[in-house]
């Protein structure tokens, strides 16, 4: 997510701005992944991994992520929750969200989960999908407070509320 400044809120009112603002996002999902030079020092560069690929084996010091997409305008959001991975084997780098290029208000973009492999073992880790109709108190900040359905509508016609969706991985670090 770019910063609100006085500089970014100025360029966003104009079609020149949308395009900087397309490119710095495009810039910050480059430094998440580990392309292109960044403030990270160690040199690793991090592999893209398929999301529904759910067993990952990894050497130490081996970085890899996971892109979902996630649409704050329909109340899409991911999370990761417990169970975390065990710091030993395996640390979070955290998430960089970028949003859709070329799409307006409500276009939605990829959130990228970026983690290191630190030492032997094997560790699991989940990642949470929400939406308006699966979690209740999703925000794009703090996972919900529930992991159950949300309550049913109110409307008769309205489809019964269904579970989030839950991908837990398992990583073993050789």
């Amino acid at each position: 997510m770019i910063p609100r400044t006085r500089t970014a809120d100025a360029l966003r009112g104009s079609r020149s701005g949308a395009a900087v603002g397309a490119v710095a996002a495009a810039a910050v999902l480059a430094l998440a992944t580990g392309c292109g030079s960044g403030s990270d020092t160690s040199g690793v560069r991090a592999t893209s991994r398929p999301v529904k690929d759910t067993g990952i084996t990894a050497e130490p010091g081996e970085r890899f992520t996971l892109t979902v997409g996630q649409n704050a305008s329909t109340r899409e959001y991911w999370y990761l929750v417990d169970p975390e991975p065990d710091g030993s084997v395996l640390l979070s780098r955290g998430q960089v969200y970028a949003a859709a290029s070329g799409g307006g208000a409500g276009a939605g973009g990829r959130l990228t989960f970026t983690f290191e492999a630190k030492g032997k073992g094997t560790t699991q880790f989940t990642l949470l999908h929400c939406t308006f109709t699966t979690c209740q108190g999703n925000n794009a900040s703090l996972p919900p407070a529930t992991t159950g359905p949300s309550a049913m509508p109110t409307t008769a016609a309205a489809p019964p509320a269904q579970a989030p969706e839950r991908i837990t991985y398992t990583v073993t670090v050789r």
